[in-house]
């Protein structure tokens, strides 16, 4: 469902710093569907399972809020190119990233495509890995960069550009390097084929030292009012 197009778009953002503590888990999984569990039961690593767990935790207690459904309720299926998809209910755009030690959702209303990503900040990405996802032009901006800044700068490149194949539903069936950015007046601006599409906007968001957080949203009405917040988890009993 569209929104008015004198209507911007907006978008909600949790990020959480989830517990590793497997007594927590049990309480989480309440609010999963029965094949969620059978998956996160298929993860070989404990955090790649505690992961997936909170993601999906998350996801599901926030599409709660904005439809009214239960959490367990709710129906969520892949697309064709497996990007989750609300059944009944086509109004919300909504996108989850994880990373080890967080979680991001971004949801939003008046939005054609949204994606979110998060990496942890200190990824070490190999030179040639580099090349394989940025530009010539992106790769020349970061040799220029301090040694100090350079990995980071590396990384919010490419959790910008997991975000924005992300909001496409594509992944990394795109080339990467197809999807070029540079900086103007502080915030990151995608260039396609050299020309600026208005539609896209994207931002890094604040997420403290740890991690890098990037937003890729279409949007026809302008810009999209954004609001971040850390989740608190309130099934979890007081300390």
């Amino acid at each position: 469902m569209q929104q008015p197009e004198d209507q911007p778009a907006g978008i909600q953002i949790a990020l959480w710093p989830y517990s590793k503590n497997e007594g927590h888990w049990n309480r989480w999984m309440q609010s999963l569907s029965p094949h969620e569990r059978e998956r996160a039961a298929t993860y070989r690593f404990e955090r790649d399972r505690t992961s997936f767990i909170a993601g999906r935790h998350l996801l599901r207690r926030l599409l709660s809020v904005h439809t009214g459904t239960s959490p367990g309720k709710l129906v969520l299926s892949p697309d064709k190119h497996g990007k989750l998809r609300l059944e009944g209910d086509d109004r919300l755009q909504f996108s989850l990233a994880n990373a080890d030690g967080l979680v991001a959702v971004a949801i939003g209303s008046g939005c054609d495509h949204l994606g979110i990503d998060c990496e942890r900040a200190d990824t070490e990405i190999e030179e040639a890995a580099v090349d394989s996802y940025c530009s010539a032009d992106e790769r020349r901006w970061l040799a220029e960069l301090p040694a100090s800044e350079h990995a980071r700068a590396a990384v919010a490149l490419w959790t910008l550009k997991e975000s924005h194949l992300k909001a496409l539903g594509v992944g990394l069936r795109e080339d990467p390097r197809n999807v070029t950015f540079f900086w103007k007046d502080g915030f990151p601006v995608m260039v396609d084929g050299g020309d600026r599409d208005l539609r896209w906007h994207h931002r890094l968001v604040e997420s403290g030292r740890q991690h890098v957080v990037a937003l890729a949203a279409c949007s026809q009405s302008g810009f999209p009012g954004i609001s971040t917040r850390l989740f608190q988890d309130d099934s979890m009993p007081s300390e």
